[in-house]
């Protein structure tokens, strides 16, 4: 049997979103079960495997910086890149120096099968197919990383925003089984996990391509209801979901779930009617109010997160402002605002009205300080308020950290009997931090 000490060392960098995550720790796995050691980022490794993302700004630079750091530990090491970037632009990938493997997005699943001997080649290999043949689904979960698993339902888009590179990365609307995601949820349950976030590229989706069909076998709410029956799973938190696709069921089922709870991150991205013709959203802002009116109609305790993209070709002061005024009316609790960056390939990439750099920082700088107003007046609400918390497993500088059900962050002082568990309390006051302090119940 093979002595630690001789074992293969491999270590992890995701960059990027929830879906990444899930699937970083399912190529982790194929690597465990090869016989390789997983062990953090920071320590020597004999192969660093980065997963990429091709809607991080500076994409590339933060690619490059990670592998020096990468190979500042190890300068032998072999360094592999996957994922968004690494379809979408493997030859970049595999010229900065130092890098060996460039996987597409069919390859990734398969990587411990283009590694022979880890010997540093001189220059980058690509193995990268057409995206047109990613029609085939490859389920994921992350188990190990946090007190949160991230399950992945749904892969690839259809949708044609013109800011979007996504559908090229990903390709096609594809989805899980759901007798395979129930597998898998019941392995995350297995683990001890308390909480499972679903994830995917366009999760509301869910149910097209499922047998490799584009029909719906099933839909967003078949899925949700079959996951709130999964035992030992205490919640279920539903991540990003287009507005046009959270449907009235889905929000009444959640209000009623015992799993699921009541907090849903439902992209913006601008609240100018002719700014989201522009982008080719497929939903007008009268449609996000009245999905914003309906969870708060059935769940007035509802954390609602929003996505925004400033400075979209075209974007001028008035459209700004039109989305500026849209936010700070409407009943949302916290905002993820994204600074629009040029895409190669993409439609807006060709569009008149160009944005200055400058314009565009000041804008995200508004509505970042407007998040922060709205995310303190929904903690505000909460207050006095009995509610269920989740402690995560890191000591931050003697404290420990949680969430609520409806996303309000706490904090209380290091305990690490607290980590993974659930506890009633009472939120009592906002500290000058931004988190709120609690009495236990």
């Amino acid at each position: 049997m093979t002595s630690s000490e001789d074992r293969k060392k491999v270590a992890f960098y995701t960059l990027g979103c929830k879906l990444n995550f899930s699937e970083t720790s399912t190529i982790a796995r194929s690597f465990e079960t090869e016989g390789f050691e997983r062990v953090d980022f920071e320590q020597s490794a004999d192969i660093y495997v980065i997963n990429t993302c091709s809607v991080t700004e500076n994409a590339d630079k933060q690619f490059k910086q990670i592998v020096r750091k990468a190979l500042k530990t190890n300068d032998k090491a072999f360094i592999a890149a996957v994922g968004c970037y690494a379809q979408l632009k493997p030859e970049e990938l595999a010229a900065v120096d130092g890098v060996d493997l460039v996987l597409g997005a069919k390859e990734k699943f398969d990587i411990t099968q283009y590694i022979d001997d880890l010997t540093k080649n001189n220059e980058g290999q690509v193995h990268s197919c057409e995206i047109s043949e990613t029609d085939f689904y490859v389920g994921s979960y992350s188990i190990g990383d946090r007190t949160r698993a991230f399950l992945k339902v749904q892969d690839g888009c259809d949708y044609k925003c013109t800011y979007c590179t996504i559908p090229m990365a990903r390709g096609i609307s594809r989805s899980d089984t759901i007798e395979n995601i129930l597998k898998n949820a019941h392995k995350i349950s297995e683990q001890g996990i308390k909480e499972i976030v679903l994830t995917g590229v366009n999760i509301g989706d869910y149910g097209k391509g499922e047998f490799g069909n584009k029909k719906h076998e099933h839909t967003f709410l078949d899925l949700v209801q079959a996951l709130d029956k999964v035992k030992g799973i205490e919640r279920l938190r539903i991540s990003s979901i287009e507005p046009n696709l959270l449907k009235d069921e889905t929000i009444d089922f959640v209000s009623k779930s015992k799993a699921f709870v009541p907090h849903f991150h439902v992209p913006l991205q601008s609240g100018s009617n002719e700014i989201l013709k522009k982008m080719k959203r497929r939903y007008l802002r009268e449609v996000y109010t009245s999905r914003v009116a309906k969870i708060k109609e059935v769940m007035p305790h509802a954390c609602i997160g929003a996505d925004v993209i400033v400075g979209f070709p075209g974007e001028t002061d008035e459209h700004f402002l039109e989305t500026y005024h849209f936010l700070s009316e409407l009943e949302v609790s916290y905002l993820h605002v994204f600074t629009y960056s040029e895409r190669d390939n993409t439609e807006a990439v060709l569009m008149d009205g160009v944005v200055p750099d400058a314009v565009r920082a000041k804008r995200s700088k508004m509505l970042r300080g407007l998040s922060a107003k709205k995310r303190n007046a929904f903690y505000q609400s909460q207050l006095g308020t009995e509610r269920i918390v989740l402690f995560e497993g890191e000591n931050k500088q003697g404290y420990i950290h949680g969430f609520t059900e409806n996303y309000v962050k706490v904090k209380t002082p290091w305990n690490p009997e607290l980590v993974n568990t659930l506890h009633k309390v009472k939120l009592t006051k906002i500290d000058s931090d931004g988190m709120v302090r609690f009495d236990f119940l």
